[in-house]
């Protein structure tokens, strides 16, 4: 009884599985504050968009997100075989990863507590909807 129930749970954790294309970068030495700046430039614009404002952004990050939205694109082409012509970024979002203490020296004995701020960078793209072009347009009020 419980193989054929854990089966169950499986079919349905696949059913509402999300198979756009992603990719992740966990543990990135950037602060969550500064990756939002870049991640809100690029976010709903298509592919070849977002690469000229990462190439261009004089932001540390930029590079970064630059190379992990060169592998989310990779996966589309790759794993999915979609066309990266047709590709928009759905969703980019960095959150709070974990935080490195670091103490620096100052005088007469004291310490000041130094946060070295990691993050979580996370990008879903997804294919734009066919646009019905003006042709296409004409046929369908022709057959009617």
């Amino acid at each position: 009884m419980a193989n054929g129930h854990r089966t169950q749970i499986k079919r349905a954790r696949n059913a509402v599985k999300d198979t756009r294309p992603h990719a992740k970068l966990t543990y990135a030495r950037i602060p969550v504050q500064k990756a939002c700046f870049v991640m809100d430039a690029i976010r709903g614009k298509d592919v070849t968009t977002a690469i000229g404002i990462l190439e261009y952004n004089p932001r540390y990050a930029s590079g970064v997100i630059l190379k992990l939205l060169n592998s989310a694109v990779a996966n589309a082409e790759n794993n999915l075989g979609m066309n990266a012509a047709n590709l928009y970024i759905a969703e980019a979002n960095a959150s709070d990863g974990p935080i490195m203490k670091r103490i620096q020296p100052r005088a007469q004995g004291r310490a000041y507590r130094i946060l070295k701020r990691m993050s979580n960078l996370y990008i879903v793209l997804d294919e734009k909807k066919a646009e019905k072009t003006e042709e296409q347009n004409a046929e369908t009020a022709a057959e009617k």
